[in-house]
């Protein structure tokens, strides 16, 4: 059995830099891909409004921000841009921009900057296309929150569609044009490489995860069920399941709102996912470190732990 792929959330990572100094981020890149690291992850938000809040501040300031669970000051800064500073100093590592929030850009835009960073990376953009959960995100852009999944998947058809041909045309419910040329394009001809992922397989993810996706990356552990219902989509389409990136993460627990977890314990929770056939496991630092001098030594623990389960 290979070795996990191992992947390091940069966003939310407060506990240990301030969410002004993002050049942190970049140097832990540099770090990460150094130690040999897969791939460097980065999740957005445009803005937080008051629904940020409604479950309540989580009570470990180390843990993952959820739907409802975050102070609305909590920084967000642009994953698209920040990536591009880090293609510019890594040669090797991933760049995922999880929960990109395809639905408050328009598609034409998007594929111009999800190409422009892919063609400067060399094609190590990953992209995972998200409608997310703000009802009050979408109220400041001024989309319709309701009809979110619809205009994502207009979206990805239309951005399939200008990675793949000059001219284009497209006329369709939320976005219309007629013979455009989107040049250059990016680093492979259908566009960057594409998961998906949520709470469950629904439909729609499900549909957008066969007709685009090279990766499935879940919110929290999918069932039996879950996985079933996506083989046998993949099937029917013609696809194998091989074909897919199955992404998991480490299992933390906190003792207490004031402690760190272990990181041993958290990456016993790995085996058991690949035997399930995940193959890429995301772990976040500022669960397990208070002091951003100790990333390099941080990540040369993290391999360590993952080269020894091959």
């Amino acid at each position: 059995m290979p070795a996990p792929r191992m992947l390091m959330i940069l966003s939310e990572n407060w506990t240990i830099t301030d969410g002004r100094n993002l050049n942190d981020l970049v140097t832990w890149s540099r770090i990460a891909e150094d130690t040999g690291f897969d791939s460097v992850m980065i999740s957005e938000h445009v803005v937080l409004g008051p629904d940020a809040s409604d479950l309540g501040v989580m009570g470990n300031p180390r843990d993952y921000a959820m739907p409802g669970n975050q102070d609305p000051l909590m920084p967000w800064p642009s994953s698209l841009m920040l990536f591009s500073a880090i293609a510019s100093v890594t040669e090797r590592i991933r760049l995922v921009g999880a929960a990109v929030l395809a639905p408050l850009r328009h598609p034409l835009m998007l594929a111009r900057e999800l190409g422009t960073l892919d063609l400067i990376s060399r094609g190590r953009l990953v992209v995972q296309p998200s409608v997310s959960w703000s009802k009050d995100e979408y109220a400041a852009l001024d989309v319709p929150f309701r009809e979110r999944g619809r205009i994502l998947d207009e979206q990805l058809e239309v951005m399939d569609l200008v990675f793949r041909q000059s001219p284009a045309s497209h006329h369709g419910r939320y976005f219309d044009f007629e013979d455009i040329y989107l040049e250059p394009k990016a680093y492979r001809p259908d566009g960057p490489r594409m998961w998906f992922g949520g709470q469950r397989a629904h439909g729609a993810v499900v549909e957008r995860l066969v007709r685009y996706g090279h990766g499935f990356h879940p919110l929290g552990r999918p069932s039996a069920a879950d996985l079933r219902v996506i083989r046998d989509a993949m099937a029917a389409a013609g696809r194998d399941m091989a074909e897919l990136e199955m992404v998991g993460g480490v299992r933390y627990r906190f003792p207490d709102d004031h402690s760190l977890a272990d990181l041993g314990e958290s990456m016993d929770s790995i085996p058991e996912q690949l035997e399930q056939g995940f193959t890429t496991m995301c772990i976040k630092p500022s669960m397990y470190i208070d002091d951003k001098s100790q990333m390099e030594a941080f990540c040369k623990d993290v391999m360590k732990r993952a080269e020894a389960m091959a």
